[in-house]
């Protein structure tokens, strides 16, 4: 059994000690099984945590943060939530470093749609934070970037240099595509080393799509 963390999760070790950690992050109303099942086909040379969101949604769900509709059919994303959760996130990976042996300096996150916009949050919140970054499915919320004016320098200064892995459905129905062709102008910006892929699916994973990312994680992770 794991040990009680201040996030509900699930684990697959690794097979050596001090092994690099990728962290999972699920999508708006999903739960850590989900990003779970990516698992058997990762490398057994990397520690991986799928984590469940604070916010539940019954009977199996949860969320990083609420999605409310105004009278107009109109969504909006509740941004203090999601703050809390970018909080209970990074107070989550300094319990991960004390309860499991795991690399500091070799911390990745994979995100998916919600999972997805909270791993850009925290990674270009905190360069460094991250080695490498997957966002699928997802968008930059510049609402979420903490000092958003000094975020070139920020992120050329880290110690860290930080990946990422940047993927999208061109006919998504839930995050439109053209969300996410905002990223690659802030990864440009920032001078980040990033790929941009899109699949002609919807909101999801594509097969395609995970063995790119696959490929692409395990050379800069384990390298």
């Amino acid at each position: 059994m794991n040990t009680p963390l201040s996030l509900q999760y699930i684990t697959r070790p690794a097979r050596q000690e001090n092994a690099p950690l990728l962290l999972l992050l699920h999508g708006y109303g999903s739960n850590e099984e989900d990003l779970f099942s990516f698992a058997p086909e990762i490398s057994e040379d990397i520690f991986i945590v799928s984590a469940r969101a604070p916010y539940e949604m019954p009977p199996q769900g949860a969320a990083w943060y609420a999605i409310n509709f105004d009278a107009s059919g109109g969504k909006f994303s509740d941004t203090d939530q999601a703050r809390e959760s970018m909080v209970k996130i990074t107070t989550f990976l300094e319990e991960l470093k004390v309860a499991f042996s795991i690399n500091p300096n070799n911390m990745n996150v994979l995100g998916f749609s919600q999972g997805a916009i909270l791993s850009y949050g925290l990674s270009l919140s905190q360069p460094g934070l991250f080695r490498n970054v997957v966002a699928m499915s997802g968008y930059i919320s510049e609402d979420l970037i903490a000092g958003r004016d000094g975020l070139e320098v920020r992120f050329r200064e880290s110690e860290i240099k930080t990946n990422y892995f940047i993927s999208h459905g061109t006919v998504d129905q839930v995050i439109p595509y053209e969300w996410a062709k905002n990223a690659p102008q802030i990864m440009e910006e920032i001078g980040a080393d990033y790929v941009f892929k899109d699949y002609p699916i919807g909101h999801g994973v594509a097969r395609d799509n995970f063995y790119d990312m696959k490929e692409w994680l395990e050379k800069r992770v384990l390298s």
